[in-house]
Protein backbone atom coordinates (compact mmCIF):
# COMPACT_ATOMS: atom_id res chain seq x y z
CA UNK A 1 0.00 0.00 0.00
CA UNK A 2 0.77 3.39 -1.07
CA UNK A 3 1.76 6.30 1.48
CA UNK A 4 -0.08 9.22 1.71
CA UNK A 5 2.77 12.09 1.44
CA UNK A 6 1.90 14.51 4.17
CA UNK A 7 1.26 18.00 3.68
CA UNK A 8 3.59 20.29 5.05
CA UNK A 9 2.21 23.72 7.19
CA UNK A 10 4.31 26.05 8.22
CA UNK A 11 4.85 29.76 8.78
CA UNK A 12 6.78 31.49 5.61
CA UNK A 13 6.18 35.17 6.22
CA UNK A 14 9.09 35.62 3.23
CA UNK A 15 5.83 33.86 0.44
CA UNK A 16 7.28 35.46 -3.20
CA UNK A 17 4.22 37.80 -4.91
CA UNK A 18 4.78 35.34 -8.10
CA UNK A 19 3.86 32.29 -5.99
CA UNK A 20 0.94 34.01 -4.19
CA UNK A 21 -0.36 35.28 -7.19
CA UNK A 22 -0.26 31.86 -8.31
CA UNK A 23 -2.44 29.89 -5.69
CA UNK A 24 -4.39 32.89 -6.09
CA UNK A 25 -5.32 32.31 -9.62
CA UNK A 26 -5.38 28.69 -8.25
CA UNK A 27 -8.25 28.65 -6.02
CA UNK A 28 -11.47 31.28 -6.37
CA UNK A 29 -10.13 34.37 -4.60
CA UNK A 30 -8.19 35.98 -8.27
CA UNK A 31 -11.37 37.03 -9.16
CA UNK A 32 -11.48 39.17 -6.06
CA UNK A 33 -7.78 40.28 -5.76
CA UNK A 34 -5.70 42.54 -7.79
CA UNK A 35 -3.63 39.73 -9.04
CA UNK A 36 -2.78 42.10 -12.38
CA UNK A 37 -1.16 44.60 -10.35
CA UNK A 38 2.38 42.86 -8.97
CA UNK A 39 3.38 45.78 -6.72
CA UNK A 40 -0.22 46.12 -4.80
CA UNK A 41 0.07 42.06 -4.48
CA UNK A 42 4.49 42.77 -2.96
CA UNK A 43 2.53 45.40 -0.40
CA UNK A 44 -0.42 43.15 0.67
CA UNK A 45 2.66 40.41 1.31
CA UNK A 46 5.23 42.42 2.83
CA UNK A 47 2.76 44.25 5.31
CA UNK A 48 1.12 40.56 6.08
CA UNK A 49 2.63 39.41 9.56
CA UNK A 50 1.33 36.03 9.28
CA UNK A 51 1.50 33.81 6.69
CA UNK A 52 0.59 29.95 7.08
CA UNK A 53 1.22 28.07 3.64
CA UNK A 54 0.25 24.69 2.75
CA UNK A 55 2.85 22.21 0.51
CA UNK A 56 2.52 19.36 -0.96
CA UNK A 57 5.71 17.83 -1.95
CA UNK A 58 7.42 21.20 -2.60
CA UNK A 59 3.91 22.58 -4.41
CA UNK A 60 2.08 25.73 -2.35
CA UNK A 61 -1.30 24.33 -2.45
CA UNK A 62 -3.11 26.54 0.31
CA UNK A 63 -2.07 29.93 2.06
CA UNK A 64 -3.69 31.66 4.84
CA UNK A 65 -2.45 35.43 4.87
CA UNK A 66 -3.08 37.57 7.89
CA UNK A 67 -2.47 40.61 9.93
CA UNK A 68 -1.97 40.44 13.07
CA UNK A 69 -0.77 41.92 16.87
CA UNK A 70 -0.63 38.25 18.54
CA UNK A 71 -2.31 39.44 21.56
CA UNK A 72 -6.09 40.67 20.83
CA UNK A 73 -7.14 40.21 17.02
CA UNK A 74 -5.96 38.83 13.91
CA UNK A 75 -7.51 39.61 10.47
CA UNK A 76 -7.49 36.67 8.15
CA UNK A 77 -7.30 38.42 5.00
CA UNK A 78 -6.85 35.74 2.44
CA UNK A 79 -7.45 32.13 2.44
CA UNK A 80 -7.12 30.51 -0.91
CA UNK A 81 -6.77 26.73 -1.68
CA UNK A 82 -6.47 24.87 -4.77
CA UNK A 83 -9.45 23.80 -5.84
CA UNK A 84 -8.05 20.42 -6.90
CA UNK A 85 -7.04 20.33 -3.41
CA UNK A 86 -10.15 21.59 -1.76
CA UNK A 87 -12.44 19.30 0.62
CA UNK A 88 -9.76 17.54 1.80
CA UNK A 89 -9.58 19.91 5.27
CA UNK A 90 -7.11 22.06 4.18
CA UNK A 91 -8.64 25.41 4.62
CA UNK A 92 -9.80 24.28 8.01
CA UNK A 93 -6.13 23.29 8.88
CA UNK A 94 -4.77 26.35 7.66
CA UNK A 95 -7.28 28.51 9.40
CA UNK A 96 -6.08 26.22 13.13
CA UNK A 97 -2.24 26.88 11.85
CA UNK A 98 -2.99 30.49 11.95
CA UNK A 99 -5.08 30.35 15.18
CA UNK A 100 -2.53 28.86 16.98
CA UNK A 101 0.75 31.08 15.86
CA UNK A 102 -1.79 34.44 16.68
CA UNK A 103 -2.80 33.66 20.25
CA UNK A 104 -5.82 33.74 22.28
CA UNK A 105 -7.43 36.74 20.75
CA UNK A 106 -9.91 36.65 18.00
CA UNK A 107 -9.51 35.56 14.25
CA UNK A 108 -11.74 37.42 11.97
CA UNK A 109 -12.17 37.21 8.57
CA UNK A 110 -14.91 38.71 5.48
CA UNK A 111 -16.41 35.69 3.79
CA UNK A 112 -16.30 35.18 0.22
CA UNK A 113 -19.54 35.29 -1.37
CA UNK A 114 -18.92 31.69 -2.53
CA UNK A 115 -17.84 30.48 0.96
CA UNK A 116 -20.43 31.84 3.09
CA UNK A 117 -21.57 28.36 4.13
CA UNK A 118 -18.22 26.86 4.78
CA UNK A 119 -17.17 29.06 8.06
CA UNK A 120 -20.17 27.50 10.14
CA UNK A 121 -19.36 23.87 9.28
CA UNK A 122 -16.05 24.05 10.80
CA UNK A 123 -17.04 25.33 13.95
CA UNK A 124 -16.38 29.43 13.21
CA UNK A 125 -19.43 31.82 14.56
CA UNK A 126 -20.89 33.84 12.42
CA UNK A 127 -20.77 37.99 13.42
CA UNK A 128 -22.88 40.23 11.87
CA UNK A 129 -22.01 43.81 12.85
CA UNK A 130 -19.24 44.43 10.43
CA UNK A 131 -18.75 47.48 8.42
CA UNK A 132 -16.28 48.56 5.81
CA UNK A 133 -15.36 51.54 3.44
CA UNK A 134 -13.64 51.28 0.02
CA UNK A 135 -12.83 54.86 -0.33
CA UNK A 136 -11.97 57.74 2.04
CA UNK A 137 -14.38 60.18 0.35
CA UNK A 138 -16.99 57.80 1.61
CA UNK A 139 -16.64 59.20 4.84
CA UNK A 140 -18.87 62.32 6.17
CA UNK A 141 -17.42 64.59 8.73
Amino acid sequence: MLERTPIRYQIENELPAVEFIDILSRSTLAERRPVNDMERIELMLRHANLIVTAKLNGQLIGVARSLSDFAFCTYLADLAVDVTFQKQGIGKELIRQTKLACGPGKLLLLAAPKAQGYYPKIGMQHFEHCYYINDASELFY
